[in-house]
């Protein structure tokens, strides 16, 4: 019985080690199975390179790349996505150039612009002075004291179906519901120059969720 005992004791520790290994390398590898049976991942994908304007189309406005940033230097116009974007979060760091009465903005899930005007007709993310985060369409989407006043802010817009929710430098602004057609759209900077909107914008990321 000991001269058989021992080899399956030693079996027995051998088919435990391989099972362990076996479970392992299943766990390290589920996120890719996962990936190719077509399981929907949010993928955060940076909007702007720091360096061109690659992926943006410049309207009736005056923008450049400057020390990393875009730069709305002159006139009343937009800064747009060549893509649409549906359910997303996106999230950016701005900053007004102006003393005073700085204004400037960010669109979103809007298809064109009317004739005649340099900006679509909604939404916006507004940025101007006393109006930081709000957009006016949605009674709820309004806060204030969260922006620093001659300093960069961080801002943080999550938008799914007809609900959007905005963080203003790390804390909760406003959760809203109330968005309307069309349920996609583009992304633009709004540059409103004339009107006291220098702004510098930065860290332009977005993050596509699924359905």
């Amino acid at each position: 019985m000991d001269a058989l005992g021992e080899p399956m004791k030693k079996s027995h520790a051998l088919y435990t080690i391989l099972t362990a290994l076996t479970l392992l390398t299943i766990s390290c590898n589920l996120p890719e199975a996962r990936k190719t049976a077509g399981s929907p991942v949010a993928q955060r994908m940076s909007l702007f390179d720091g360096k061109t304007l690659d992926g943006w189309t410049v309207i009736t406005c005056e923008a450049v790349v400057d020390e990393g940033d875009i730069l709305l230097r002159g006139g009343n116009g937009l800064v747009q996505t060549e893509k649409t974007y549906g359910d997303f979060i996106l999230e950016f760091e701005c900053k007004a150039l102006s003393g005073d009465r700085w204004d400037s903005g960010v669109y979103f899930r809007y298809d064109s612009i009317p004739q005649g005007r340099p900006w679509p007709a909604r939404y916006q993310v507004n940025l101007r002075q006393g109006m930081e985060g709000n957009v006016q369409e949605l009674p709820d989407a309004r806060s204030e004291g969260l922006a620093r006043v001659g300093d960069w802010n961080s801002y943080k817009l999550t938008v799914r179906g007809s609900a959007a929710a905005l963080d203003i430098n790390g804390k909760p602004a406003w959760a809203a519901d109330g968005l309307e057609e069309p349920a996609t759209g583009y992304i633009a900077l709004q540059a409103e120059v004339p009107g006291g909107g220098q702004y510098r914008f930065r860290n332009i990321y977005i993050t596509e969720l699924a359905d």
